[in-house]
């Protein structure tokens, strides 16, 4: 009996390996290398990037992953049953091939470049997904990880409830009659602030929640001159929680450049998870709802229910 049960296991094993091969035989991913990926087996996938992961929970694919990086903070299940391949800028080829994937989803701007150069090289498909700071960059996300996992219509599913709360989002932000001024602090690095500029998830995700980015003048992120910060007049500091690393009120409160203006006059400094605000993940609406309640309170009882936000059960089937 033992012995039977063993052979039928192993023939419904081979039929799950070759149901998924069978899937994926003819999906053609273009990504962001502008290159067209051939996938023909999903079955062990290596996601890298925490919006990735979290998409391919909300897709109920968890099943098919082998492996993860440092930065797939939620659903908290990620990082603590999958393989670790390390933080997302600094995987190792060594540590993602050795977990045999059939598949590798990476975000853009995952590196170090000569690790990417190997794993391109790799007979293992690699699909670098593009990370665009905007709903339709989002959107797209969801429907080309769906795509190359095979699962189009779960990715439709779960773009449309992702669409229907940007919309939800949009009315919300249309109530906001004068934008706060919002400057998002990455670090300060002894006493210089490293701030957000334009073509960020900050700045987008600034704009998202109804407020202006007070850094005007850039794109990307920048360490800025007291003089400039002053200049800027934010009206509240934005800066994203990292344990022991984490930027503190009193710190810019007490900083030269942020003494002298409405922040630490009113004491308006704000921190949230950074995966939730920046990831640009099926959640990215739900945190844009939650900023904009922080900074505009009146609008608290106008927030409403978010649907895309883990988990997403009705796109899971």
């Amino acid at each position: 009996m033992t012995f039977c049960r063993t052979i039928i296991q192993l023939l419904l094993t081979g039929t799950v390996a070759l149901t998924s091969a069978a899937h994926a035989a003819g999906i053609t991913v273009h990504d962001a290398r502008n290159r067209d990926v051939a996938v023909t087996d999903f079955a062990r996938t290596v996601s890298i990037g925490g919006a990735i992961t979290e998409i391919l929970y909300a897709l109920g694919l968890e099943n098919r992953l082998v492996g993860v990086d440092t930065t797939s903070l939620y659903p908290a299940a990620a990082l603590h049953d999958k393989p670790n391949v390390g933080y997302m800028r600094q995987i190792s080829a060594e540590g993602v091939l050795g977990l045999n994937p059939t598949l590798i989803l990476a975000i853009q701007g995952s590196g170090p470049r000569e690790t990417m150069d190997v794993l391109e090289t790799a007979k293992v498909p690699l699909v670098l997904v593009p990370e665009t700071f905007s709903e339709k960059g989002l959107i797209e996300k969801i429907r080309l990880v769906g795509h190359a996992m095979g699962v189009d219509a779960r990715a439709a599913c779960l773009s449309d409830a992702v669409g229907a709360d940007l919309a939800q989002l949009r009315a919300l932000r249309a109530r906001v009659t004068q934008p706060v001024r919002v400057m998002f602090v990455m670090s300060l690095q002894n006493g210089r602030a490293m701030v957000a500029g334009h073509k960020t998830a900050a700045d987008e995700i600034i704009q998202l929640a109804g407020a202006a980015n007070a850094v005007d003048d850039y794109d990307g992120y920048k360490i800025i001159s007291d003089e400039a910060i002053v200049a800027a007049k934010p009206d509240v500091v934005l800066s994203i929680e990292r344990g022991k690393e984490s930027l503190q009120a009193e710190a810019v409160y007490a900083h030269a450049g942020f003494a002298l203006t409405p922040v630490a006059a009113n004491k308006s400094f704000i921190a949230m998870d950074g995966l939730y605000l920046l990831g640009f993940g099926p959640r990215t609406a739900a945190a844009a709802r939650d900023l904009a309640v922080k900074l505009y309170p009146v609008l608290a009882a106008e927030g409403g229910t978010f649907t895309s936000a883990l988990p997403a059960a009705n796109c899971r089937q």
